[in-house]
């Protein structure tokens, strides 16, 4: 072997090693003086159990409560991200129905449809767990966020749902009163026929809007726009997307700092958190052999030291940002869906 081929092998090597320490570099996690000090995690997580709505009470919990977990609401069919009211005393949720149509010509299909709700924790204390509140009646609205810096409500929804005979999903990002009243679409292009659509919104004290970009079939990366960027063309939103690619499931956290999101990846799943920006990137939790993670945006606990998020084996589990402290708290079971309350 020549000495010149051993130089372009030793080059190659040096520079699949390069870039295998820059992939390491990339799943750094936070350092402790960037994230501040971090607390005992407190407050309450809502999640689905057997698609039902369930309140674990961390402060209960830590003083060994009999009492510190809950069934809130016995929805039956809750499926989908859950959200709390901004003084804790309502869960919104969504629940999930199908659809099976059988046209004359035997062309149809079946597909799931979704709506909004509320559920009520005075009811729940009070013993009464049947009783919630319908918020959408377009069998389309799902994953709901109580805004963080309004009353408004940011959810997606599908603009096709209640046509029976519609042969694509329309998504598009809504607004809307806790009430439901007040819906407003987020951009005025909810009748395009590209297949480009933001799904999986979350929004920031100021507007700032995080979601999932999803075309050629598949979620593809995040997106953060500016209110005065809402309307930006899909080309322009597209290759935003393909900057993130494989970033899914936004969720800011309460202080707007930052961003946790699920890398969608088989290879490399992770729990993450970035600046705005994506200019930064720590890693917070990698799922444990044998599970993986739900494609659910994770939940910021208050103070935003911490996150909960579920696994696919059915667990609840929560971590603080710089990767430390995971804790299982429930599960393998039947659990998903968790959100931290405000």
């Amino acid at each position: 072997m020549s000495l010149n081929w051993m130089k372009i092998k030793t080059a190659g090597l040096a520079f699949l090693l390069l870039a295998a320490v820059s992939t390491i570099d990339a799943a750094d996690k936070m350092p402790a003086d960037q994230a501040g000090i971090i607390s005992p995690p407190k407050g309450k997580i809502a999640f689905l159990r057997d698609k039902n709505v369930w309140v674990l009470d961390l402060d209960r919990q830590s003083q060994g409560k009999s009492d510190a977990l809950q069934l809130i609401c016995e929805a039956s069919n809750g499926d989908g991200r859950l959200s709390w009211s901004p003084d804790n005393k309502k869960i919104l949720f969504t629940r999930s129905g199908t659809i099976d149509l059988k046209a004359p010509d035997m062309m149809g299909g079946r597909h799931k449809i979704y709506d909004i709700f509320t559920a009520f924790l005075d009811s729940a204390y009070a013993n009464n767990k049947g009783f919630w509140m319908g918020v959408t009646t377009n069998l389309g609205g799902r994953d709901p966020e109580w805004g963080l810096g309004s009353n408004k409500v940011v959810f997606w929804q599908d603009m096709n749902a209640n046509t029976v005979n519609a042969i694509f999903p329309n998504y598009q990002i809504c607004t809307m009163n806790p009430d439901g009243s007040s819906l407003e679409l987020i951009r005025k292009d909810w009748q395009n026929f590209d297949s480009t659509f933001m799904i999986a919104p979350s929004m920031s004290n100021d507007g700032r809007l995080a979601v999932t970009m999803l075309f050629e079939n598949k979620p593809q990366g995040i997106v953060v726009l500016a209110p005065n960027e809402y309307t930006l063309s899909l080309d322009s939103l597209k290759a935003r997307a393909r900057k993130n690619l494989k970033k899914v499931a936004p969720s800011w956290s309460q202080d707007s700092k930052w961003i946790a999101y699920v890398l969608n990846d088989l290879n490399n799943p992770g729990v993450y958190v970035a600046s705005p920006d994506f200019k930064e990137n720590y890693l917070v939790f990698v799922p444990p052999v044998g599970a993986n993670l739900y494609t659910m945006s994770p939940s910021f606990a208050p103070d935003s030291k911490w996150l909960t998020f579920a696994t696919t084996d059915g667990s609840i589990w929560i971590c603080d940002i710089t990767g430390s402290g995971a804790r299982r708290l429930s599960g393998p079971g039947l659990d998903s869906s968790p959100a931290w309350s405000k």
